[in-house]
């Protein structure tokens, strides 16, 4: 549920700040993968800790690539990047627009997710971890 912030409270403090904050490092950084390639080696892009350290490829692998081969219209090659990033992706941006709303609206909200549905994220990431391991 949303809780409202009394008038005259610090801009920072704002029910907005942290989802426009966020909508503006992703900007920022959307705007560098714009014109570096991640396909191709030597750029200051980071890599992903869990495959530096274990070798495999953790669920999100492949999230840089895909969004860079989305933003230039490569729409087969982000399905093959990582299917199912690509397919909770609609989810994620609803999720940080609703965000948004309600800050502009000046209310707090969090989304609630029942014992089941983080189960089931969570299976799925797993899932989706091994199965592209194995592959």
């Amino acid at each position: 549920m949303a809780e409202t912030v009394p008038r005259g409270a610090p801009a920072f403090r704002h029910p907005a700040a942290a989802p426009l904050a966020v909508l503006v490092a992703g900007a920022a950084g959307s705007a560098y993968l714009y014109g570096t390639d991640p396909h191709q080696p030597g750029h200051l892009l980071p890599g992903c800790p869990f495959r530096m350290v274990t070798g495999l490829l953790c669920p999100a692998c492949g999230g840089t690539r895909m969004v860079y081969d989305l933003m230039h219209g490569h729409f087969a090659q982000a399905w093959l990047d990582n299917r199912v990033l690509l397919l909770a992706s609609p989810f994620a941006l609803a999720l940080l627009g609703r965000w948004m709303l309600e800050g502009l609206r000046g209310r707090r909200w969090r989304p609630r997710l029942s014992p089941r549905a983080q189960v089931a994220i969570l299976g799925t990431a797993v899932l989706w971890s091994v199965v592209r391991n194995v592959r």
